[in-house]
């Protein structure tokens, strides 16, 4: 009886919508965004600061000859140990939204991975950044004892953040 159990429950699984992640570490925690949103992934090329914008936006940089923003989200988040900078070589994420693009900067080698959507809990409230009125935080997945944040960056940066982009 066991067996027949869990073929069934393997049915119930294949059923189920398989997206693709990118997973990357920010500090000691795992996020993931969902392929579609990553334009590519490269190493990080030289940035050049720029006046007048948030400590967590690095500066700009040019891909591929479009100038665009990196953004440094362990700074945003609050999540870079005391006194660590980011290594000599480290990766960015192009993330392309519909009126701008922008670089998440990551540490290592950012990782793909497939998981059912039905696996992505709903983040609670409270855990969603109160400065920010979109909620950035799609859910939470728990992939063999692994916790994976998956965020939405497209609902990262507040509209003034992202005229601040625009304008520069």
């Amino acid at each position: 009886m066991p067996d027949s159990e869990q073929s069934s429950d393997k049915k119930n699984v294949k059923a189920d919508a398989i997206i693709q992640l990118i997973v990357f570490r920010l500090g000691d925690e795992e996020y993931g965004l969902r392929i579609e949103q990553v334009k590519e992934v490269t190493i990080t090329p030289e940035v050049a600061r720029m006046p007048k914008t948030p400590p967590f936006i690095k500066g700009i940089a040019n891909l591929r000859g479009d100038i665009i923003a990196i953004v440094d989200l362990e700074e945003r988040f609050g999540l870079r140990p005391a006194g660590q900078e980011l290594p000599a070589t480290s990766y960015t994420l192009a993330i392309e939204a519909k009126d701008y693009t922008i670089g998440i900067v990551v540490r290592e080698v950012p990782q793909p991975l497939s998981i059912p959507v039905s696996i992505i809990e709903k983040a609670p409230d409270f855990i969603q950044d109160i400065n920010i009125n979109d909620k950035y935080i799609e859910g939470i997945a728990k992939v063999n004892g692994r916790i994976i944040i998956v965020l939405d960056m497209l609902k990262l940066l507040t509209p003034s953040e992202i005229m601040q982009l625009q304008s520069s």
